[in-house]
């Protein structure tokens, strides 16, 4: 899994256009292994980064759960964390 890819369920407040968008251009960008595709494949690119968007939209909206919201702040603390413990010198 890309680690720029964060999960965008469960949140409060939720997930915004932007963020589904942004993660839709990671999962393609790792995918394709483009960062930025040439001309010639450019348009299919930008379309998968759409239609990937719209279904990470559809399902975000469709999911379910009886777990309390997660806080933005609160799993951004555990992760910085996390990264301390991990990466400690």
């Amino acid at each position: 899994m890309c680690r720029n890819i964060k999960p965008l369920f469960n949140f409060d407040p939720p997930a915004t256009p932007a963020e589904i968008h942004a993660a839709s251009l990671q999962f393609v960008r790792k995918i394709t292994g483009f960062h930025k595709p040439s001309q010639a494949n450019e348009a299919g690119f930008e379309a998968a980064v759409e239609e990937i968007d719209r279904v990470c939209a559809r399902l975000l909206s469709g999911l379910d759960t009886k777990s309390p919201a997660r806080n933005r702040e609160v799993e951004t603390a555990k992760a910085k964390a996390r990264s301390a413990r991990r990466f400690r010198s």
